[in-house]
């Protein structure tokens, strides 16, 4: 840090009790559609929502959205000093840390909302596993027509971050092995199937219901008795993903793993290659192959194409 530590912290500490922000409106007045959103998103099914708001929501209210605030930021300059301090400084990295909140009284539909900030506090010189810096706490007072209805503590640590030790390049390592897949009573016959090259699929000889994976009971009838059928290999790409991070050894990322709809009905979680990872869709239609991944490991996935 270019000043010494004591000097910055004083002059960090100038900057408690001066405004956060100020004229802060909310962009919209509460309202039963986000109340009915947020208490889905979240399960709860207080039956007093959506006709108050729930305790919890009271951030969301001052909000600006991508879009910003009307009128603009109502941050305020002192505010963007004492960030501008940190920065330089060297603490130019910054991560919120917790919350705090207190409600004085439940917020209702139509309640117009407007909110002024206070810098609360900052810490003296901190170091943490990321880094060393200083805690940014503001005091945000929430109000609806006039009235203080709760008051929101936000903390946030401007820090500079640990450099990491570089590690020593490694003489060599030996190339990293696929996971072993579980083979166990129930799933055996499906493993010797894969050694095969062959895809079984479960068949229940009490009702005909094919499943998959592999169960020891069905589903549909509860019959212990069952017998297999090999799929055709077609299928389709019912849904997908692009695995970017985090990296697994033996895995080169960007890939697609796709659950892959078989022409017999079943669904399967398998890899899908032949195809860039940008150009799998939903609907490829899709075909059986068999992976050598090591000497020891076969497994079946799933070649697209592009049309």
């Amino acid at each position: 840090m270019s000043a010494a530590p004591e000097e910055l912290y004083e002059r960090l500490r100038a900057y408690e009790g001066r405004v956060a922000a100020s004229g802060g409106e909310g962009r919209d007045p509460v309202n039963e559609p986000m109340i009915r959103h947020w208490c889905e998103a979240m399960g709860d099914t207080n039956p007093a929502y959506p006709g108050i708001a729930p305790p919890t929501m009271l951030q969301a209210w001052t909000m600006g959205g991508l879009g910003g605030h009307p009128g603009g930021s109502a941050r305020s300059e002192a505010y963007d000093q004492l960030l501008a301090l940190l920065d330089g400084a060297g603490c130019t990295s910054v991560v919120a840390t917790d919350c705090e909140q207190e409600y004085l009284r439940p917020l209702r539909p139509g309640d117009r909302i407007t909110f002024d900030a206070v810098i609360e506090s900052v810490s003296p010189r901190k170091t943490t596993k990321l880094g060393t810096g200083h805690f940014v706490t503001t005091r945000m007072d929430i109000r609806a027509g006039g009235e203080l209805v709760g008051t929101h503590r936000f903390r946030i640590l401007k820090y500079a971050p640990v450099r990491p030790k570089k590690k020593p390049e490694p003489e060599s390592e030996p190339k990293a092995r696929r996971p072993r897949p579980v083979i166990n009573r129930d799933n055996a016959g499906f493993w010797e199937g894969v050694a095969a090259h062959q895809l079984l699929i479960q068949r229940c000889t009490g009702c005909g219901t094919l499943r998959f994976p592999w169960l020891p009971g069905c589903g549909g009838c509860g019959s212990p008795e069952w017998d297999t059928v090999a799929a055709s290999g077609a299928g389709t790409v019912f849904s997908y993903v692009v695995m970017h991070h985090p990296p697994f050894p033996a895995f080169d990322p960007p890939y697609a793993v796709g659950l892959i709809e078989l022409a017999e009905g079943v669904r399967i979680v398998s890899n899908i290659t032949g195809v860039p990872h940008d150009k799998v869709r939903i609907g490829m239609p899709v075909e059986l192959e068999f992976l050598r991944a090591d000497d020891e490991l076969e497994l079946p996935v799933f070649r697209g194409a592009v049309a």
